[in-house]
């Protein structure tokens, strides 16, 4: 078969879902000398914007279920990441902090995440980015 019946490359979810395995293929690679997965590096990511937030407030931002979110801090903890402090005004509050070395590792990513970006969308005008991501934003 040298190409998808009409359906299938018509169909939105399957067109998402390339994309995706398209774009998480290429930054999963970028992300493998560090050992981050894409998730752990957005919760690195979200804690380099907003230090000390609570796993509650990272899954809220992330759109993580409380379940996967956790198993991901934990093993990031594990990793000596990021540290877990008991909050000063209430000890059953946990805050999440990135520790020395991951913040400058986590700037390093940053900043190869916008690169692979404008990469991904190089072939696309302003005017096409802008209107894919708020699409996008949309659906999700």
């Amino acid at each position: 078969m040298s190409t998808l019946p009409k359906q299938l490359s018509e169909c939105t979810v399957f067109l998402l879902a390339k994309a995706y395995q398209r774009a998480h293929g290429e930054f999963k690679k970028l992300l493998k000398p560090y050992g981050l997965t894409n998730i752990q590096h957005l919760v690195l990511e979200s804690l380099r914007h907003e230090p000390g937030a609570t796993a509650a407030e990272i899954g809220k931002l992330l759109v993580l279920d409380k379940a996967t979110l956790s198993g991901v801090i934990d093993r990031l903890c594990e990793s000596e990441w990021i540290v877990k402090k008991s909050d000063s005004g209430d000890s059953r509050v946990q805050r999440v902090y990135l520790l020395d070395k991951s913040l400058e590792i986590a700037e390093k990513i940053s900043e190869k995440r916008h690169e692979f970006d404008e990469a991904l969308l190089t072939d696309f005008s302003i005017e096409e980015r802008v209107l894919l991501k708020r699409l996008l934003k949309e659906l999700i």
